[in-house]
This record gives C-alpha cells, structure tokens and sequence, in this order.
C-alpha cells in the first residue's frame, strides 16, 4: 500500500527543531505580556469579503495565494492568510472599540497561503503577531517596533537589521503614486509581466519586486520619503527620534512597501542577514482606516507579524542553541513483574512533585535498560529487583561518577526530589 506524504508546502515539527519552536513561542508570548498585549484568537477560517475588503482586491495575497472553498450554504469562506483582519473583525464584532485605548493584542496563529514552497517560505505557516488600536502617535510605532526588537534580540539574534520607511497617508500619497506610475511607464520595458500588471493597480509592489531587473529600475525611482506631507514626516521624525534616544539601530529603505492594501505611513521590516531569499523575519507598519474600511470607527492601527519559521532559519544560520527537553532524574531499570509496578509507583511519585523520571516499558532486558538510561542521561538508576523488593532496600547509581549506594525504597522520590532541586 502506497504511504500518505504530508501536503506539499506544510511541515512535521518534532525534535530536534520543536525545542526551538517552542522557546520562540515562550519567548513572544512572554514579551508580548511584559509590553501589556493580552492574547487572542481568531477563527481558522473567515468569510471570503473579510481579507478582500480588508487586505485588498489587487493584493497577490487575494489575487493568488488564498485558499477559498464554498461551504453547504454557498457562503464563501478562506483560510486566513493573515491575522490583522480578523483581529479587527473580533474587536467590531464583540465591541471592543469602545474599550479604553489603546487595544492591545497578539496572536500565535498559523496561516495559509499559496505559494511556491522555499527554505522560509510554506503554504502553512505559524505567525506571532501583535495589533494596537486607538494610538495614533509615533509613540505607539517605537512601542510596537520595540516590543518586536526585544523578542530577537532575547531569542539571541544578532544579524538582524531594522529597516523602516513611510508610504505616506491618503493625502500625501496619491501625489506620489502619480509620480511613481510615470517613471515605470517610462521604464516599463525592464519590468516583469507581473509588475507590468501592477504598475497600474498597485504600482508600490513593484518597488518590492525580487526580479533583478525590477529591482535596477527600483533603485531609481522616486521615493515615498521624498513626497511626505508635513504630518507624514513629522511622524516618520519622532520615530527616528525615539529610536535614536533608545539606541534601536535601522536603516531608512525606500524599498520597504509591504504588500497588503491596508498599510499607511510607517512601514517596517526586521531583515535577517544569511538565511537565503526570504530573509524578512518580522514585517508591519500603521493601517489608519483599516478599521473604519471594515464597519468599525476611524481608530489608528499598527501591528506586525513575524514568522515562526524564519525565525528558526535566522537561529540556526547564527548557531544559537536553545533548552532541550529535560533530561530524567531517576531512570528505574526493573526486572520482575513486582519491581515493573514498584518502578511505576515511584516514577509517578516523582512525577506529581514535578520531576523528570522514567522507568521500562518496553521489556528491555537489565543490559539494556541500563544502556537506555545512558543515552537519554537519566542522572541517576535505581535498580530493583525482587530481592530488592523483598528487602525494601535498592542500589542506587550516579551514572556521571559510577558511585552505588544502597538506598531504602520508600525513600527514592524524596532523595531524587531534593537532588533536583540542587
């Protein structure tokens, strides 16, 4: 019979790699509750007009990369591509808006989109992400850009660098975006199909755009820092100037556009040096009118999301090495149906009182069992036996120095329990 491999473009996650996953989860979650975001979630899956209204009609994300499906009644549904939307839908919908300001969220969730699966990138993927609402100031962009500064460098990250930039607000941009329109046209020869298509409907992708000779016609077009109305670069000034005062390293990069519809002024992207093409570990930026585009009150917004995966990837191209599973305190090698349900009643003794132990429940023979206990650096062994059994009393063995000890059973999870505690 034919095995059953995993979908293309999804992942098994199992040791080695969970331990790391797991202390980056640890690590955001803790964060995040230190900065005052509470946690939330959102369905798996949304109404289909959801990610359209509120992520944009001409986005490659609506266009190309959701994965939709009609339910029994018709309605059109899609797995979540992102988690902004949804965040703002569950604040409008559960009246949250008119809590005190500012809202303050994250998310660990994992998402789906279709796409050509590559070292960083998957169809399925797990992304930490934070939303505050109700803060228009360049205070709330620093605290946002900070929180998420602190999680790489906490996770031990190093190559990695801040680069921000503004695209503007509804005011200032459409000036500029006729300005951008007119420099493509000029150039449209050197432009891929793609960002022919673009250059009409959503010309600032084409800013973002890895083909190489999209990115030469990119290194001169006009920029969006360039065509700031004074609002827009008083904002863009006081952030530069907190993370300045605050010693956060960034880079202003007029490539920095982001691809959702959503997005205004402030942009930003964390941008890992060594992991290959995706190297963008955290991406955001301030969406002003995403709430007010989705039934909601006009509410400033900025968030980002940072993806679990290249995180991984950015860890490990720096060699950083995380907790592993705890290794036991007590291996019990038992020989005898007696000394099996002995050996059983300590370690969940030890277990209750929140230590690591472990007992056979293979059948190994004593050898191996003995063999076993090493591999997995179990501290020390206690051997039991029915004339151990029989006598209440056991050898008990240290197995980083060979020292044995004879040992009076009722006594092993007490002395195992303060020797862990040492």
């Amino acid at each position: 019979m034919e095995n059953i491999a995993r979908p293309r473009g999804t992942m098994d996650v199992m040791a080695p790699d969970i331990f790391m996953w797991n202390h980056i989860e640890k690590t955001v979650r803790a964060v995040a509750e230190r900065y005052g975001f509470s946690e939330i979630k959102t369905p798996t899956f949304e109404e289909i007009g959801l990610f359209k209204r509120g992520v944009g009609e001409t986005t490659d994300v609506v266009q190309k990369e959701m994965y939709s499906f009609t339910d029994k009644d018709g309605t059109m549904f899609a797995l979540r591509p992102e988690g902004t939307a949804s965040v703002v839908r569950a604040i409008i919908e559960n009246g949250k808006a008119s809590d005190t300001l500012p809202l303050k969220y994250f998310y660990l969730i994992n998402c789906f989109r279709y796409e050509k699966p590559e070292a960083g990138r998957s169809r399925e993927f797990v992304q930490f992400g934070t939303e505050m609402f109700g803060a228009p100031s360049a205070a709330a962009d620093f605290t946002v850009i900070s929180l998420a500064d602190t999680v790489l460098r906490e996770l031990g990250l190093k190559n990695v660098r801040l680069h921000i930039n503004s695209i503007g607000c509804p005011e200032c941009r459409p000036v500029y975006r006729a300005e951008l329109v007119k420099y493509l046209n000029a150039h449209a020869g050197e432009l891929c199909d793609t960002c022919l298509e673009r250059m009409n409907t959503n010309p600032l992708r084409v800013l973002d755009c890895k083909n190489e000779s999209c990115r030469k016609v990119a290194e001169n077009a006009p920029r969006t820092v360039d065509h700031l109305c004074e609002e827009c670069r008083t904002h863009l000034d006081d952030l530069t100037s907190s993370l300045d005062a605050c010693g956060v390293g960034y880079v202003i990069d007029p490539h920095i556009v982001r691809g959702l519809d959503y997005y205004t002024k402030t942009v930003f992207e964390f941008i890992s040096e060594g992991i290959g093409a995706q190297s963008t570990v955290c991406g955001g930026g301030r969406y002003d009118g995403l709430m007010e585009e989705l039934g909601g009150p006009r509410m400033a917004g900025i968030g980002f999301g940072m993806g679990i995966t290249r995180i991984i990837l950015a860890m490990k191209q720096e060699g950083i090495d995380v907790p592993v599973l705890g290794v036991p305190q007590l291996y019990v090698a038992t020989m005898g149906k007696k000394a099996v349900t002995e050996g059983l009643k300590i370690v969940s003794e030890l277990r209750a009182m929140g230590v690591n132990a472990e007992t056979d429940v293979v059948g190994r023979s004593l050898k191996a069992q003995m063999k076993y206990a090493d591999k997995i650096s179990a501290r020390f062994v206690l051997m039991l036996g029915d004339t151990e059994i029989e006598s209440g009393k056991a050898q008990l063995k240290e197995m980083a120095t060979s020292e044995q000890a004879e040992i009076d059973i009722g006594e092993v999870a007490g002395f195992i329990k303060d020797r862990a505690n040492q």
